[in-house]
């Protein structure tokens, strides 16, 4: 049995507890092998990575018992990652000096995981972090030990429905031992049309990790997973925004570092990880515009800002350096993904917007304002950073006054029906009085 490398910082609980977030920290414990831990918001992940002519490939080896006890499987210990590091070299070194066949190899959804993240991260996926959060969430605990050539079209659609009608993960505190759930109302259409929305949405990322290993060669064919079909018709347009009321009473109630992320999400209708990479030099007052510099679609766009949109800015960047992040919190540091959410949740329940908003809404509040103003489609698709307006046309159109609209309200008769409610509603009152 090979010993244990023991690790100050790594081979207890309390130790990796004070490692800082969302860094790798590597310990050798071969020559050309080393083991590596990545503490998360909610624990961490056991790393190994190997020396391959100057490089150094990475693996991930399993979940670190940082919140749950190890059960050798899901979760591992310490002492567990070194001995998987250990196995994950040896079979390494065996597959490229022609010892075992590639082909004997299983080759596990949990394998197509890792290399499907490490090609989005190499092609400049702008998603990352949301699509590996679907990965460890959805697929990785149903899904990893499947051999991907062994999947089967009713195992996959079972997965798939499984999801549907499954709880619902909720945020949960980082010291919590178990993720909180909540159960779905089947008999609320809308409760099971969000779920089956979520299930296409996980259905999706899957996919797209399986088309990945078939076009790389590593799998033969597709037809497992292509015939699976997702839910239909549960991406209704349904939109919720914020009134101009409720605008500014969550603006004045949100705490200050807060406050300016939620004012430029209102007066851009930018997305909450393009305003995070915002920086001073983006900010261009002579054409005043903003430039998105890393968008969704990968392309460079200018929102352009209003006259009070333009004095935000111009008190968030007045005499700083070019190179600075324009939105900062409260202790200077940087915002990260998901941070505002409990903050903006619970500056919601303070002044009773009902359900609390989130960053998504306060775009779609600034869409669904310029769509009542008659602005055209394009131009909103454009301020967007939509591809065209076929996104936009679905869920703003029916805010724009429209012909048929005003056509059937200038024709109409009136019947006389709410004069006489509304009369006989006042006689009632003061009958009562």
């Amino acid at each position: 049995m090979a010993r244990t490398v023991r690790d100050a910082t790594l081979d207890t609980r309390s130790a990796r507890l004070r490692l800082s977030e969302n860094r790798k920290h590597w310990r050798s414990i071969e020559n050309g092998l080393h083991i590596g831990y990545r503490r998360g918001p909610r624990g961490g992940t056991w790393l190994a990575r190997r020396n391959v002519a100057g490089r150094y490939p990475e693996k991930r080896i399993g979940i670190a018992d940082d919140l749950t006890d190890a059960d050798g499987f899901t979760v591992i210990s310490y002492k567990q990652a070194l001995e998987e590091a250990r196995r994950w070299w040896q079979s390494e070194e065996k597959r490229q000096s022609g010892i075992c066949d590639q082909d004997q190899e299983t080759y596990t959804v949990e394998k197509a995981c890792d290399e499907y993240l490490a090609h989005y991260r190499a092609r400049g996926g702008r998603s990352e972090y949301a699509t590996r959060k679907v990965i460890d969430a959805h697929i990785r605990p149903a899904l990893q030990n499947e051999d991907v050539s062994k999947l089967t079209t009713r195992k996959i659609r079972a997965w798939h429905h499984a999801l549907a009608i499954g709880p619902k993960l909720l945020r949960t505190k980082r010291t919590a031992q178990s993720r909180a759930t909540r159960a779905v109302d089947h008999a609320n259409p809308d409760a099971v049309r969000s779920r089956r929305a979520t299930a296409n949405r996980v259905l999706t990322v899957l996919k797209a990790i399986l088309n990945h290993a078939w076009r790389e060669r590593i799998v033969k064919s597709d037809e497992a997973w292509r015939p699976v079909r997702p839910f239909a018709q549960v991406d209704a347009a349904v939109v919720r925004y914020l009134s101009v009321d409720e605008c500014r009473r969550l603006v004045n109630t949100c705490r200050p570092d807060l406050r300016d992320l939620v004012r430029a999400a209102l007066l851009t209708g930018a997305r909450y990880g393009e305003l995070i990479r915002l920086r001073t030099q983006d900010v261009n007052f002579d054409s005043g515009t903003i430039a998105i510099r890393m968008s969704k679609s990968g392309r460079v766009r200018h929102i352009v800002l209003t006259a009070e949109g333009q004095s935000l800015f111009n008190n968030l960047v007045l005499g700083r350096a070019s190179h600075e992040l324009v939105f900062l919190r409260a202790d200077g540091n940087a915002w990260k993904p998901a941070q505002p959410t409990r903050p903006l949740i619970q500056a919601c329940q303070r002044v009773a917007i009902e359900p609390p908003a989130t960053f998504h809404i306060l775009r779609h509040t600034y869409a669904s304002t310029l769509a009542m103003a008659r602005v055209p489609m394009g131009v909103i698709a454009a301020q967007l950073g939509h591809a065209d307006t076929r996104i936009t046309s679905k869920h703003y159109a029916h805010f724009a006054p429209s012909y048929v609209a005003e056509t059937v309200r200038s024709h109409f008769p009136e019947l006389g029906i709410g004069i006489k409610v509304a009369s006989t509603m006042v006689a009632l009152k003061q009958h009562d009085h």
